[in-house]
């Protein structure tokens, strides 16, 4: 905030990179959280109990700025409307990891269960209290539900909630890269993000995506091509889409193909051509 201040009174031109929703958006989507599933509140973070001086701050630096860079439509959406009509909206997609021959994935039917898998920060955020309650409907003995991350509370909650999961700790990049290689679907669905990195990564090594709209990756999606998008806050229709992929195993080679090349679109020097051209043409030569 004191930055921009600083560089309005320079006449300087100001950029604000916003990598998560809004915090209006942020914090009355978890609110609402806290109260649909009070018992994975404590899971929410400081989204919902963040003091009024910093929500304050926040709004002030939105408003001090003339452009915001934004990863995906869903962040830019999250904007005060005002805003969104007074300043330059630039929406710039992060990179994905390099795919390889390394990545090459064995074929579905060598495998055996369907191997699901979540990773990211173990919170109803990312909406893994939906993902628990999916499972619970699935009920199938054919579906392995694997979860990679920090928890966000006691073990014992997670297990009480649904007992049937792999858990793997966090571990560093490349291993997590590597996990992925021995899963077959990506589950990430989010009540409230950015754009999380993490899906392009899954795709990069294959695995298409079961994902919401909220995470800001609607654009990664062909609809039965790279996966499937479903509305936040809808463990049944999340359920469906993990028993489509279940009963429709051969399907899983094309659409990691497709995964895997949509990913490959997306490229880091992309992203930062994107940014320096938005620039250079906002900034007076």
């Amino acid at each position: 905030m004191e930055t921009l201040k600083a560089a309005r009174e320079l006449s300087l031109r100001r950029i604000y990179d916003l990598p998560i929703a809004y915090w209006q958006t942020l914090r009355r989507l978890l609110a609402e959280e806290a109260e649909r599933l009070p018992g994975w509140k404590t899971t929410l973070g400081g989204g919902v109990s963040d003091s009024q001086t910093k929500l304050d701050r926040k709004t002030t630096e939105l408003e001090l700025s003339e452009m915001v860079i934004c990863p995906s439509q869903f962040v830019a959406g999250s904007l005060p409307e005002t805003a969104r009509m007074q300043k330059r909206i630039v929406i710039a997609p992060f990179g994905s990891p390099p795919a390889s021959p390394a990545t090459s994935r064995p074929p579905t039917a060598a495998r055996g269960r369907l191997r699901v898998l979540f990773a990211g920060s173990m919170s109803q955020r990312k909406g893994l209290g939906d993902l628990f309650a999916a499972m619970r409907m699935l009920d199938r003995r054919d579906v392995e539900l694997v979860i990679m991350g920090t928890p966000q509370a006691p073990m014992e909650f997670y297990s009480n909630e649904f007992a049937g999961f792999t858990y793997e700790p966090n571990r560093p990049h490349a291993e997590v890269l590597e996990l992925m290689l021995g899963c077959d679907v990506f589950c990430l669905p989010s009540i409230v993000e950015g754009r999380a990195l993490v899906m392009q990564e899954a795709m990069s090594r294959g695995l298409p995506l079961i994902i919401t709209p909220n995470t800001g990756g609607e654009d990664l999606i062909e609809e039965g091509v790279t996966g499937f998008l479903v509305p936040i806050r809808r463990a049944d229709r999340i359920a469906d889409r993990i028993a489509w992929f279940a009963d429709n195993r051969p399907a899983l080679c094309e659409m990691s193909r497709a995964a895997q090349a949509k990913a490959g679109q997306l490229t880091w020097d992309a992203y930062g051509k994107t940014i320096a051209d938005a620039i250079l043409d906002f900034v007076p030569s």
